[in-house]
């Protein structure tokens, strides 16, 4: 009898796996709108939120700064490789530079292949590169003095670009105010980081936008433009 109770026990034991299975069939679908992996309703997107921030932050502002943005600097160097991929599907590169803490874009551009451009080039105003000029060659001369941190105040950006105006223009404060609205923008791309009222931090970010060459040429065209202008 026993052996029968036994035998009768291990025939009816896969039946119940089958049942099992047949009401784990039945057991209604998750909707879509409510699927975990979708972050609205319709996304067919694979990237996770935070990687999509840093694809849009990348795409929105000049640079990323690992400074300013420490998560999101994570998140890139933890991703890099797919934000680069998404990138380059848009003709678009990514350029990380480590040792600055800063992540920028560039538009590709190919003699042999057509390539639409997404990426304008803004170029920087008058103003804009008067103080680019300036603050380019302040760090340049704290670097080599052996300073970590190069700082500046506005007046003296203000004196230092005003030198390259008409000498007879007498609205000096229509030219002050430029110069100001510049410094706000530079300020806003993170080239520069205002520490106290007037008194700034100059990024090394001003290097990546102001090469040493491209200084030197800036250099002798607004010397040019001001004997002209005299």
């Amino acid at each position: 009898m026993s052996e029968t109770t036994d035998l009768t026990d291990v025939e009816e034991a896969p039946g119940d796996v089958a049942a099992e299975e047949r009401e784990a069939a039945f057991i209604a679908p998750v909707p879509m709108e409510e699927d975990p992996a979708e972050l609205f309703a319709g996304d067919t997107g694979t990237l996770d939120a935070d990687v999509r921030r840093v694809l849009v932050r990348l795409l929105q502002r000049r640079f990323l700064l690992a400074e300013r943005s420490p998560a999101q600097w994570r998140t890139l160097l933890e991703n890099q490789h797919v934000v680069e991929s998404r990138l380059h599907d848009l003709f678009v590169r990514l350029v990380v530079d480590h040792e600055r803490g800063v992540a920028y874009k560039q538009q590709v551009r190919s003699a042999e292949l057509d390539v639409p451009v997404l990426l304008r080039d803004d170029a920087y105003s008058r103003a804009e590169t008067l103080v680019l000029v300036h603050l380019r060659t302040v760090y340049q001369r704290g670097q080599g003095a052996g300073q970590t941190s190069v700082r500046v105040d506005v007046e003296e950006i203000e004196q230092t670009a005003l030198t390259y105006f008409d000498a007879d223009d007498t609205n000096v404060a229509a030219h002050q105010r430029e110069i100001r609205a510049a410094v706000a923008r530079l300020a806003k791309e993170g080239i520069v980081e205002e520490e106290s009222e007037g008194r700034y931090r100059v990024s090394p970010l001003v290097e990546i936008v102001l090469s040493t060459e491209r200084l030197g040429e800036l250099r002798t065209w607004l010397r040019a433009q001001t004997e002209v202008a005299r």
